[in-house]
């Protein structure tokens, strides 16, 4: 049984109770080996049973402690690694400490972002953790900046690393517009589809900070060897 949507040009896998998974390889990336979704709190045992027919053997969850606790991964018995690397601060009883407009938030990212996603490329260079799933609340926002910088690093071009991202809009119903959720705090809130701009601010703002991407994560303690690692394991 294939396991992706019936349109055959969907990136799109078909995960029950996942939501917006799809294979990350864009450009030179090597399929098979970095996944991205939403969270795994409603997969089910026939989705678990298609997850380890794709040999995913390490999670990368970028949620935050609240999200967790709301709402764990199930893995229904899959011997997965799992790390939680969360990119934003965690939310405080006063409320959440990042923006609520959507630009600011991509602008926020890239100046929070640094240490998460230096974990993510050590994780994906070291031996063993391939094929990686990378995921967060619905794999849009926080998961959208950690896959798009990776596949700037393993040298896909810019406007395949835009589709993919873009490729969340249809992954997560958001083509027609933004529609209402249930965040883990209890509160009603907007998923809002994203644009090309939103990754370009946020692209622009790390290359505004630090020069270049590599340059950023070389502030956050990302070495020469890791990312020739990174690109030994992932690309063609």
């Amino acid at each position: 049984m294939s396991l992706r949507h019936s349109d055959a040009a969907s990136p799109l896998l078909d995960i029950p109770g996942v939501r917006n998974l799809r294979d990350a390889a864009v450009g030179p990336i090597r399929p098979g080996l970095l996944y991205r979704s939403g969270s795994l709190n409603e997969l089910t045992p026939e989705g678990a049973q298609r997850l380890k027919a794709l040999g995913v053997r390490s999670v990368i969850d970028l949620r935050g402690d609240h999200e967790l606790t709301h709402w764990p991964d199930r893995l229904h018995g899959l011997d997965l690694a799992t790390r939680h690397l969360p990119t934003l601060p965690e939310r405080t009883p006063q409320g959440q400490p990042w923006p609520d407009d959507q630009a600011a938030l991509y602008r926020f990212m890239a100046e929070s972002s640094g240490p998460s996603i230096a974990a993510t490329i050590r994780h994906l260079a070291a031996p063993g953790g391939l094929p990686t799933l990378v995921h967060c609340a619905v794999g849009k926002d926080r998961t959208g900046l950690t896959i798009a910088v990776l596949q700037h690093l393993l040298g896909a071009a810019e406007s395949d690393i835009t589709a993919d991202f873009l490729h969340s809009n249809a992954g997560l119903g958001l083509l027609d517009g933004p529609t209402p959720y249930i965040d883990e705090t209890g509160a009603e809130r907007l998923s809002r589809p994203v644009t090309a701009d939103l990754l370009a601010e946020a692209l622009h703002r790390l290359r505004t900070l630090h020069g270049t991407i590599e340059s950023f994560l070389d502030t956050h303690g990302v070495t020469a060897a890791e990312l020739t690692a990174l690109r030994t394991a992932l690309t063609r």
